[in-house]
């Protein structure tokens, strides 16, 4: 099962998720609306995610 970890614009939800592939995670981008995009990851992933990304942002 798939987890939204972020929530943000198309250019910086492929930012993200760019540099979480480089460090082997898996990842979906979906959008939201014109404006808004889901991170998803794998739920036993999520946490180590979620901490990743607040620690770039």
């Amino acid at each position: 099962m798939w987890q939204v970890v972020y929530i943000t614009s198309k250019e910086e939800a492929q930012e993200i998720s760019e540099r979480l592939q480089k460090l082997g995670f898996l990842v979906k981008i979906e959008p939201m609306d014109d404006y808004s995009y889901q991170i998803k990851v794998p739920e036993s992933e999520a946490e180590e995610v979620y901490d990743l990304i607040h620690e770039w942002f």
